[in-house]
């Protein structure tokens, strides 16, 4: 297929516009159209310039506005007609975004694609919250993992070798399933006080975090009454987070990007 467009599939990130690498901001000031998921924080997007073509395609849990395949197809769709589409992802492309699916099926259909790697929650998020992923003496490793599967499938995961406690657990989009996950855990032996967290709509001006332990972390992320996008977070460096957490919401430009514009 002869097509005039490049997709670039762009990682934008958790959130706070600082976090833009410098070749995103440089491809979206650039775009003739940007195709954009729910998770791409409205600070973001007010640095897209006027005139450019919006295309929201975001899919919330249990509420998805264009099916994968839809999304598939314009992009095919777009290269024809455009000569940069920006497909603006949240976090990064390839994790658990995605990406890899519709870069698949744009070199199945012979469109020109790049990949620009966005810095992803299970980085930016806990480093803005004060906890640390790795620390010696309390964690030697990190293992990423999605609590959601699609079409509301069953949560199959290797819950034996997530109980490892020499790692920080990471879980993607798990609040539908935070009971659930923090049950499994402890069932195959990772210890009710283990320290956890989960942090909604990191580094952005709507942060919020609750900390608890395995046994009381779905009650108290009830309470407080926290909704998706969150990450939650399991391990001894959690406990970190009561010295190291410099992060104040506030400091993030509610209104105007912090960085200048195109």
């Amino acid at each position: 297929m002869n097509t005039k467009g490049v997709v670039y599939l762009v990682g934008s990130g958790p959130g706070d516009p600082d976090l833009l690498t410098v070749k995103a901001l440089r491809l979206m000031c650039s775009a003739d159209v940007v195709v954009y998921d729910r998770l791409v924080s409205p600070e973001i997007m007010a640095m897209v310039p006027p005139g450019v073509t919006r295309i929201a395609v975001g899919k919330a849990p249990g509420m998805h506005c264009v099916p994968q395949d839809e999304i598939n197809s314009l992009l095919t769709s777009l290269a024809k007609r455009a000569r940069n589409i920006v497909r603006l992802k949240g976090g990064d492309p390839f994790v658990f975004g995605r990406g890899s699916e519709e870069a698949l099926y744009l070199h199945q259909h012979g469109i020109r694609f790049e990949v620009v790697p966005g810095i992803t929650a299970a980085s930016a998020v806990t480093t803005y919250a004060g906890i640390p992923l790795t620390h010696r003496s309390m964690s030697r490793g990190v293992r990423l993992v999605t609590g959601h599967f699609r079409e509301d499938e069953a949560l199959e995961l290797d819950w034996e070798k997530l109980a490892d406690t020499t790692a920080t657990l990471v879980v993607y989009m798990g609040l539908s399933n935070l009971g659930e996950i923090v049950q499994q855990l402890i069932d195959v032996g990772r210890g009710p006080d283990t320290p956890a967290a989960v942090i909604q709509e990191g580094t952005t001006p709507r942060q919020r975090m609750v900390q608890g332990t395995l046994a009381t972390l779905n009650q108290r992320v009830a309470e407080a009454g926290l909704s998706s996008p969150v990450i939650i977070i399991v391990g001894e460096t959690v406990t970190l987070a009561e010295q190291l957490a410099w992060f104040e919401p506030q400091e993030v430009c509610d209104e105007t990007p912090c960085i200048d514009r195109c």
